[in-house]
């Protein structure tokens, strides 16, 4: 695998981790910043963005792991987990631009920083490896 496809995936891995922080815990003062929302929403999401924030956390895992296993001699297993979870993470930035729709109360494209940091990362690995 190309290290540019390593560094993609330990970026992307990155960008994962934060996001676990974002969603996991700080999350009124998240919503209420990058989404707009007011703050007598957060308590309605405040269980789902904890699990979300966790899933992310997760799929960091995979590709840190992937990125442990490829260095050392097991390229298949690392392989497979870095192709999994970028492809996974990519087609999740595709949901995310999908889901983005002009009804909801924040204005049309703000969601377009987290298609981007979601799924560009991925899709460099996915070119490059």
């Amino acid at each position: 695998m190309s290290v540019v496809a390593q560094v993609a995936a330990g970026i992307a891995a990155l960008v994962h981790v934060v996001v676990w922080i974002c969603e996991a815990f700080p999350i009124g003062r998240v919503h209420r910043s990058m989404f707009g929302q007011p703050a007598s929403d957060v308590p309605a999401i405040r269980l789902w963005a904890f699990g979300v924030g966790f899933y992310n956390l997760f799929l960091a895992g995979g590709l840190v792991v992937g990125l442990f296993a490829l260095h050392g001699g097991q390229e298949l297993v690392g392989r497979t987990l870095i192709f999994y979870v970028s492809w996974f993470t990519l087609l999740g930035s595709v949901v995310l631009a999908v889901a983005d729709q002009p009804e909801l109360s924040r204005p049309r494209n703000q969601a377009w920083g987290g298609v981007a940091a979601e799924g560009v990362p991925p899709l460099v690995v996915l070119v490059f490896a």
